[in-house]
């Protein structure tokens, strides 16, 4: 797994219009599938009178987790011009859908590629480029009396905590950089009675 990942910062959009044929390109930072559909439900609501909803998605640092779906256009002429561009630009954790209303002229299956990409591309070109950290998350048990070692190197790595049960038995989560985990997992473990594990 990597460190790091590209993705845009903000949503997009984009348009491309050929013989009468609108295509409007929406660009957005996801992180998950869920995130994914609400964006789609949005978009099917607000242009209910368009006549194909295409998309293209890619999930996680590996970059591994995909879809591309040509809602009705012939195969391969929407949804995958559209990955093509998520591709060419290394993006992940990214959904770029472009809405098609029909101007009444066919485009055949080379003019929707061209104006797939097109709409896609240009969705892209209007968004700003970011790198994102990749983090994982450790969870911690120890018990009350670790409480302060357990705490410093909390602090001194800037590790964003959560999930924390404070009892005699004590518990809680914290996020750190893929990187520094290693680093970050063995000193944990230099403290006796501290166990610490790697969540997937």
């Amino acid at each position: 797994m990597s460190d790091i990942y590209q993705t845009i910062q903000a949503p997009s959009r984009g348009i491309y219009k050929e013989k009468g044929s609108k295509f409007l390109a929406f660009g957005f930072p996801v992180e998950t599938e869920d995130e994914i559909r609400d964006r789609l439900t949005e978009l099917r609501k607000e242009y209910h009178d368009a006549r194909h909803h295409c998309y293209a998605w890619r999930l996680g640092a590996g970059m591994d987790r995909y879809r591309v779906n040509d809602d009705g256009e012939p195969s391969g002429s929407a949804g995958n011009p559209i990955f093509n561009q998520i591709q060419s630009r290394g993006l992940t954790n990214i959904l770029v859908v472009v809405v098609r209303y029909f101007g009444g002229t066919l485009l055949g299956v080379g003019g929707l590629i061209n104006a797939y990409r097109s709409a896609a591309s240009d969705a892209l070109d209007h968004s700003q480029i970011t790198k994102q950290k990749v983090y994982v998350q450790l969870q911690l048990y120890f018990g009350y009396s670790q409480m302060n070692r357990v705490m410093k190197l909390i602090k001194k790595y800037h590790l964003e905590q959560f999930d924390q049960q404070f009892d005699l038995d004590c518990s809680l989560k914290v996020k750190v950089w893929n990187r520094q985990a290693p680093q970050v997992m063995q000193n944990f473990r230099k403290i006796e009675g501290c166990d610490v594990r790697k969540e997937n």
